[in-house]
C-alpha cells in the first residue's frame, strides 16, 4: 500500500460506507466542506446517492480521525482548529516529512528518484491547473514511500487528515506554487546526492514556507482570532 492509498484508507464495514468516507474526505480537503459545517445524514445521503447507513458509517470514521465531533443540539460538525493547533500541526509536519526526506536520501532506489523528478517536472508543467494539487500530493507521497518506514507513514497519514480541516493546500496560490516547485528541486538534489542531513533541512524549510503562507492567509480572514481559526 502506498502512502497515497494509506491516506484514503478507511475502516468502514461496507463499500458504500468506504466510498462515502472518501468522498467526504475529498470535500473537506478541497474546501467544499469547511470547519464548523454540520454533517446532516439525510442531506448527505441524498447528495451522495446512498442510504443513511453508509453516511452514518462515514461520519463515525471521520469522528475517529478527529475531523468531526458532536455539538450538543447540532449533531456532527467539522471541527475547528485554534491558532496553536495549526502551528503545532505544521511543526510536526516539518519534523515528520523532514525525517522522511532524510530516510529517502538513504533508502530511495534510482527508479524512485527518477519518479520524483518526473512528478516535479509534471507539477511545473501543470502551472495553476487543478492537476497541480494532485501532483504535489503525489510528490510528497512518493517521498514517504521512498523513506520505507511504515510507522513514519502512519504518523504522517494521521497528521494529514487533521490538516485537511484547513481546506485547500497553499499550492492553490500561484506565487506559492512556483516557489514550492523550486523547493522540491532542492529536496531532490539532496536526495540524489544521498545527503540525508541536507534533504531533511530542505524539506523542513519547504514545510515552514507553506506554514508562513497558511498563517498569512488565515490572518486575512474576517473572523480570525488568536484563539480560534
Amino acid at each position: 500500500m502506498t502512502s497515497e492509498d494509506n491516506l484514503q484508507d478507511g475502516t468502514q464495514e461496507g463499500p458504500q460506507g468506504n466510498s462515502a468516507y472518501r468522498q467526504l474526505l475529498e470535500e473537506i480537503r478541497s474546501g467544499q466542506l469547511n470547519s464548523g459545517d454540520r454533517l446532516r445524514e439525510t442531506e448527505l445521503a441524498e447528495r451522495l446517492g446512498v442510504s443513511r447507513t453508509p453516511v452514518r458509517e462515514a461520519i463515525r470514521q471521520l469522528e475517529a480521525d478527529g475531523i468531526v465531533f458532536h455539538v450538543p443540539r447540532q449533531g456532527a460538525t467539522i471541527r475547528q482548529l485554534d491558532y496553536s493547533e495549526v502551528m503545532e500541526l505544521y511543526e510536526m509536519r516539518a519534523v515528520l516529512e523532514g525525517t522522511a526526506a532524510r530516510l529517502a536520501a538513504q533508502a530511495a532506489s534510482e527508479i524512485e528518484i527518477e519518479e520524483l523528478e518526473a512528478l516535479n517536472l509534471e507539477l511545473k508543467a501543470a502551472g495553476s491547473s487543478p492537476d497541480a494539487i494532485l501532483l504535489n500530493r503525489q510528490f510528497h507521497a512518493a517521498i514517504m514511500d521512498a523513506a520505507k518506514n511504515r510507522f513514519l507513514l502512519g504518523a504522517v497519514t494521521t497528521l494529514q487528515k487533521t490538516l485537511m480541516i484547513l481546506g485547500p493546500t497553499t499550492l492553490s496560490q500561484a506565487d506559492r506554487a512556483e516557489r514550492a516547485i523550486e523547493e522540491h528541486f532542492g529536496v531532490l538534489e539532496a536526495i540524489k546526492a544521498r545527503d540525508g542531513r541536507l534533504a531533511e533541512a530542505a524539506m523542513r524549510s519547504h514545510i515552514e514556507s507553506a506554514q508562513r503562507v497558511r498563517v498569512r492567509a488565515l490572518r486575512s480572514r474576517p473572523f480570525f482570532d488568536e484563539g480560534l481559526l
